[in-house]
């Protein structure tokens, strides 16, 4: 079937999907959104020009570009896929930062923004707006900004006065990425150096990315130190990002006949711990890391059992990853999974509603949930609760296992991360979509 135009399906406030079929072919995946959204801010940080190619294109990260130019920093589309940025960031932001739904932007820009002298207001949508910001305003206020906003700071919009930091030893108390990066670019204009000390190692995007722009950083294990300096600009080239490989790789294994291929994905350290659960889960999947392709094909699936030890390195594919246990044969337990409920939804509720629109049989728990598997999917209505990961998933699970027509309500949140998703998705599979009624 021909789907409609891309823009339209991407505008769509609903998805109808007509399954069930086969899952075949190649493709890449929009640039990892993890590493877009920090090469903009170091781009903007650093003295110099710096020029990006593959970067993501969803709304995410053009919040995030939109932002930078707040601070003067003057961006260039050279329309090739190849973006210009030229820093270092000239004065505080002449306007509101609004992230859109982009909890990643908004924490990250608030650490670049504890470090410049002056006033900066950050906010985003409704989702957005409900996501806690505590947990980068607190040891941003330790190093000596003034963090302010609804609820004592914990929700945005947040009023910032940076400058004039102090580098700080802090411990979060949940493992986050996002707190850990919102840190060490604070650091970078702190006097002395700044460490974040994790309970578990998470993803390292802004530590290897701050040494391609030349600052000085350590790792050691779960310990991460910047001390402060200036960054030169750079050419960065963004992969593809392993978190919207997973929606493909599941496609696959729920198809009955699948076998599809992602290629140019970024390899780094905890963005494919994904791969690991599904090899534990039976399937058929490699991911050669050199060339950063991933090969799936169709499998006969067990259950297993996901921890706190595992969750930092899954924390965007838990949706997808339920799906799969879905069909498998066994009781999957998640839990240690508690910080899902501050996502773009409650994605612990809004993930558990999703399988039980399909006729999976799953029972909530406070960080987690419990599914029993070997389950036949039917057609599903599934509200996603403006989230694009719940989407994208029922989106997989309507093409590829559920016969009849799935409908998704807020499929427009895709294009937060994924713009033409729904037009791959009938590419690799030949189902059946269009705007829903």
């Amino acid at each position: 079937m021909t789907p409609p135009a891309a823009l339209d399906l991407d505008a769509a406030s609903s998805l109808q999907v007509t399954g069930a079929g086969p899952a075949r072919g190649s493709l890449r995946v929009p640039g990892d959104k993890s590493i877009s959204h920090r090469a903009v801010l170091m781009a903007a940080l650093a003295h110099g020009s710096s020029v990006i190619t593959g970067l993501s294109r969803g709304q995410d990260v053009s919040h995030t570009l939109r932002a930078v130019e707040r601070f003067g920093v003057i961006v260039t589309d050279a329309g090739d896929g190849r973006v210009r940025v030229e820093g270092p960031i000239r004065h505080e932001p002449d306007d509101v930062l609004d992230h859109g739904n982009a909890g990643t932007g908004i924490r990250l820009t608030s650490g670049v923004c504890a470090g410049i002298d002056g006033v900066s207001v950050l906010t985003g949508d409704r989702f957005l707006r409900r996501r806690p910001m505590e947990r980068i305003a607190a040891p941003l206020r330790l190093m000596g900004a003034n963090v302010d906003g609804r609820e004592r700071g914990n929700l945005a919009p947040l009023v910032i006065r940076g400058g004039s930091l102090t580098g700080i030893t802090y411990a979060p108390k949940v493992a986050s990425a996002q707190v850990k990066g919102a840190l060490l670019l604070a650091g970078l204009s702190a006097a002395g150096p700044t460490t974040v000390e994790e309970v578990h190692a998470t993803r390292r995007h802004t530590e290897e990315m701050l040494a391609e722009f030349g600052a000085r950083v350590r790792v050691e294990g779960s310990r991460v130190t910047v001390e402060p300096g200036r960054l030169t600009g750079t050419d960065v080239s963004v992969p593809g990002d392993p978190s919207q490989a997973a929606f493909w790789a599941v496609a696959a294994l729920l198809a009955e006949q699948g076998e599809v291929v992602v290629e140019n994905l970024y390899p780094g350290f905890g963005r494919s711990d994904f791969v690991g659960v599904l090899e534990r889960m039976g399937a058929d999947i490699t991911f050669d890391t050199t060339a950063g392709t991933l090969s799936v094909r169709a499998s006969r699936l067990r259950a297993v059992e996901l921890t706190a030890v595992d969750i930092p390195g899954i924390v965007d594919e838990v949706p997808v990853l339920a799906m799969a246990a879905a069909v498998a044969e066994g009781t999957t337990v998640i839990s240690g999974a508690g910080d899902l409920r501050a996502k773009e939804s409650d994605r612990i509720a809004s993930t558990a509603a999703m399988l039980r629109a399909f006729g999976v049989k799953v029972t909530e728990t406070e960080d987690g949930m419990v599914i029993e598997g070997a389950s036949r999917l039917r057609p599903a209505r599934v509200d996603s609760h403006g989230d694009h990961r719940i989407a994208m998933t029922a989106a997989v699970a309507g093409a590829c296992a559920a016969e009849g027509t799935t409908v998704i309500e807020g499929w427009d949140s895709v294009a937060t991360s994924y713009p033409r998703f729904a037009e791959d998705l009938v590419r690799l599979t030949g189902a059946g979509a269009e705007p829903g009624a």
